[in-house]
């Protein structure tokens, strides 16, 4: 490595100094920053074992055994309010989104880490778990901006339309010998999807379709497809680009939604009651696979639909008869199961199958939850039995809610909601009104960057739970509430590999 080179930081994390030590010292003076395992740097001038390095908006100084040449895998909980959405960044420096909550927290945070989307900027894949609002409305920012590009779109396969002037998701049949109904009108191509979007009267005033609509003529997105695991449980099918023979480092499997062929021939989902129940129980779930690292996002699933995905994996039935048979279904559910890492479903809602929780078995729960919603998520009984059926003698609980505390508006959420969103959209008038004289537009504009910048500072900074891993070890941290110096900003988990792999908690 040498002056020009771009670097990272090695594991678990570095002081960046202002003045750099002798060449047989491990510290510098003046502590500027903390700099985590993976966090990118610039190298700007190097004097001997150290490193002068332009890293989080600072310049200091590291020492040389403090940076690697590779990138590991990211993925950023992103604090988006009552929602889920997670950015990931991959070995490969390809940028990803799952989710992205309801309101713009999401759009603010990418916005933040990809130079504020002042040039174009290519998304290799956003991913839409299911059609709820607060999982895919946060997409809309993104979606309409001018400058972000997206090669795919993927969805669950149900898209809400309107039928016989009702919302529907889409054809619903129960053929001989079926149990209950299944929704038959899978949406997998893009043409299927513009038989709706590109129909006024099928989208509605509907949100979702009309947000697939507008993601679909805006011209910067390559594919939109509906994706859905193998019916056949023992030949898994990877998100497009991810499978092992794609030779990324990492592979992503999709473990639902599940289809079922029925008697007629048709392709269909099982209903889990409500559209409700049904939209969230058929979530996309994505399994990250990473050398011996395993990290699971499932979306809204439900009760309902774990017994369902429990019973298609495992081939025995659900409720089990007794305990023992219980232990059996939960042996035979791990291997495909089975987390490192989990992001607990539904935000930690009590609507849970607790034989499901013990096949994960994660050793760190990531819960996303927000402040402004009617159901106290997460609930304490969900956080009970996570902590219950956690891998090891201290599994790990973070929270999206509780990580949050910027002064400035976290303590304060409705700020956001109201007075500075309420700002950027006064003073966004204001540069748009032909009327308005070049002195108002110039102090409109301050306005709407002080306000962005502490928008994005906050969303960037706090309430996100920061996951890095090279595939064998694994950190996880968050903003600590007040910092204890310059030299100690984060709160930092460490999971490292056991004699046999498989990861434990370090304690510190």
């Amino acid at each position: 490595m040498q002056t020009g080179d771009q670097a990272f930081i090695s594991y678990p994390f570095a002081v960046q100094w202002k003045t750099k030590g002798t060449a047989a010292q491990l510290k510098g003076t003046d502590p500027i920053n903390q700099l985590l395992w993976g966090d990118w740097a610039k190298i700007e001038d190097v004097k001997g074992p150290w490193f002068q390095i332009r890293s989080r908006g600072r310049t200091g100084w590291v020492r040389k055994e403090n940076l690697q040449s590779n990138r590991i895998l990211e993925v950023n909980f992103v604090d988006v309010g009552q929602g889920d959405g997670a950015h990931i960044q991959t070995p490969d420096d390809k940028a990803m989104v799952v989710d992205a909550g309801v309101e713009d927290n999401m759009y603010r945070f990418l916005r933040w880490r990809f130079g504020r989307f002042t040039r174009s900027f290519k998304f290799e894949n956003m991913v839409i778990s299911h059609p709820d609002k607060d999982h895919y409305f946060g997409f809309k920012p993104l979606f309409e901006h001018s400058k972000v590009k997206i090669g795919s779109i993927f969805h669950n396969g149900l898209v809400e339309q309107i039928t016989a002037g009702k919302s529907t998701l889409g054809k619903t049949e129960k053929p001989a010998g079926a149990s209950r109904k299944h929704f038959t009108g899978i949406i997998e191509t893009r043409d299927q999807l513009k038989a709706i979007t590109d129909s006024p009267t099928k989208r509605g005033k509907r949100l979702y379709p009309n947000l697939l609509h507008a993601a679909e003529t805006s011209g910067r997105v390559n594919n939109i497809e509906g994706v859905l695991a193998n019916e056949d449980s023992n030949d898994p099918i990877y998100l497009p680009g991810f499978a092992p023979t794609d030779n990324r480092g990492m592979t992503i499997r999709l473990l639902g939604p599940v289809p079922t062929t029925l008697s007629n021939g048709k392709l269909g989902l099982p209903s889990f009651g409500s559209i409700g129940k049904s939209k969230n129980g058929h979530s996309v779930i994505l399994q990250i696979a990473i050398g011996d690292v395993k990290i699971q996002l499932g979306g809204d699933l439900n009760e309902r639909s774990q017994d369902y995905l429990l019973e298609h994996y495992t081939g025995l039935k659900h409720p089990p008869a007794n305990a023992e048979a219980e232990i059996d279904m939960v042996e035979a559910a791990r291997p495909f199961f089975e987390a490192d890492i989990s992001k607990a479903c539904h935000h930690g809602s009590a609507d849970f199958s607790s034989t499901f929780m013990r096949a994960v078995n994660p050793i760190a729960t990531v819960v996303s939850s927000g402040d402004d919603e009617p159901h106290s998520h997460p609930r304490p009984d969900t956080l009970g039995v996570i902590g219950k059926y956690g891998r090891g003698s201290r599994p790990l609980i973070f929270s999206t809610e509780l990580a949050r505390s910027s002064k400035e508006i976290i303590k304060h959420p409705d700020i956001v909601r109201t007075e500075l969103r309420s700002t950027l959209r006064t003073n966004e008038a204001i540069i748009e009104d032909p009327g308005a004289t070049r002195a108002a537009k110039t102090k409109a504009e301050k306005a709407i960057q002080d306000a962005l910048k502490t928008i994005e500072r906050s969303v960037a900074n706090y309430g996100m739970i920061n996951l890095r891993t090279d595939g064998k070890k694994v950190l996880i941290a968050q903003r600590l509430e007040r910092q204890r110096s310059r030299r100690k900003r984060w709160d930092i988990h460490l999971l490292e590999p056991d004699q046999n792999k498989r990861l434990k908690y370090v304690m510190r």
